[in-house]
């Protein structure tokens, strides 16, 4: 691997209630905080028929990624989440345990990888995916994951550039019993590349020191912003 990259080029979030660059900076600050919200974005540059079936995390997926536009075609995608299709999945669990039967349609969209997949389908990338579940939520397992991909030399597809998505949507409040604090929806994606950018990757995150391997994706993000180097893409 590069020892001075992956270099981050480009920068993209969303969050309910934030809707510039200026918000996302004050939240890094520490002049704004983040609250819960079930509605997800309006992705209108999609077809209607085609976002009206998406779950909130699903619709955070597809706008942070086509907020990083333009991408080549061929871009690979690693996406990470924490809880995936929750919401969906809630459903799924609550028909068993009601009705003791499901049908199909109920799985429909409620896998892991559905939000990757959506965007690539929304967006018109042909490049392919990897979606991460890491283990007791290890953020440092999707950001090694992503660098590796990046500098694999064992991928004759390898390109100049990886997008790098982590989302988790909001989960039902049926679950808050078993959460030691209620998570809140967010969604960010970052445009990683070998060519240099205005941040390096190791500038932020060092494999080599074990206190990154605690970082969360809010706390991530923070040093993304607090680093002055990089903005949310409006």
């Amino acid at each position: 691997m590069n020892s001075a990259g992956p270099f981050i080029s480009r920068l993209s979030a969303w969050a309910p209630g934030f809707a510039a660059s200026g918000d996302w900076d004050e939240w890094a600050q520490g002049r704004r905080v983040m609250r819960p919200g079930s509605d997800g974005p309006e992705i209108a540059f999609t077809d209607s028929l085609f976002r009206r079936q998406l779950s909130q995390l699903s619709k955070m997926t597809v706008q942070v990624v086509h907020d990083l536009l333009p991408l080549n075609e061929n871009t690979k995608m690693i996406f990470l989440s924490f809880r995936g299709e929750i919401a969906r999945q809630y459903k799924i669990n609550k028909t068993q345990i009601e009705e003791g039967a499901l049908t199909p349609r109920a799985f429909s969209l409620s896998v892991f990888n559905a939000p990757p997949a959506l965007a690539g389908i929304a967006l018109g990338f042909k490049g392919g995916y990897c979606a991460l579940y890491p283990a007791r939520n290890a953020f440092a397992a999707g950001l090694k994951a992503a660098q590796a991909a990046l500098y694999s030399e064992a991928d004759p597809s390898a390109t100049d550039e990886i997008v790098f998505v982590y989302a988790d949507e909001e989960a039902p409040p049926e679950y808050a019993c078993l959460l030691t604090e209620r998570p809140l929806p967010l969604a960010f994606a970052l445009l990683l590349s070998r060519k240099r950018g205005p941040i390096s990757f190791s500038s932020i995150y060092n494999f080599n020191n074990d206190r990154n391997e605690e970082k969360t994706p809010e706390s991530f993000l923070k040093s993304l912003l607090l680093s002055g180097l990089l903005h949310v893409s409006p």
